[in-house]
C-alpha cells in the first residue's frame, strides 16, 4: 500500500500505457488528448485563481500556450507531408514562451511583496 502512495503517478502512467496498447489507440493521438487535457486543467486553474484573488499569473498563461502549441507541433510531425516551415516557426514561438516564463519567475511581484 505505502508503494503505491508514493508511485501513483508511475501506476496511472503504467494503466494508461496498457490501455493503449491493448485497444491499438495510435499513441500520437492519445499524447495530443492528454495535452488538451493539460491545456484545460491550466485554463480552469487561472479561471480558478482569477476568482479567488482577482488577479492573472502570467506563468499560467504562459503555461497554457507551451502546452496549445507543443500540441500543435505533434500534430504537425506526423503529418505525411510535413510543413517544415510551420514546424520552426512554433518550435521559436515554444521557446520565446519558454524564456518569457523564465522571466515570468524570475521577476515576479510576489517574490518582491515577500521581501518587503
Amino acid at each position: 500500500m505505502k508503494f503505491m502512495k508514493q508511485n501513483y503517478e508511475l501506476l496511472l502512467a503504467l494503466t494508461l500505457f496498457i490501455y493503449i496498447i491493448t485497444t491499438h489507440y495510435p499513441f500520437y493521438k492519445a499524447i495530443i488528448l492528454l495535452l488538451e487535457f493539460i491545456v484545460i486543467i491550466e485554463v480552469i486553474k487561472m479561471i480558478s485563481e482569477f476568482i479567488e484573488k482577482k488577479r492573472l499569473r502570467l506563468r499560467y498563461i504562459l503555461d497554457v500556450f507551451i502546452i496549445f502549441l507543443t500540441r500543435d507541433v505533434i500534430i504537425l510531425t506526423t503529418m505525411p507531408e510535413k510543413p517544415y516551415n510551420d514546424i520552426l516557426f512554433l518550435l521559436f514561438v515554444i521557446l520565446s514562451f519558454f524564456l518569457f516564463r523564465i522571466l515570468a519567475v524570475i521577476y515576479s511581484p510576489l517574490k518582491y511583496k515577500k521581501k518587503n
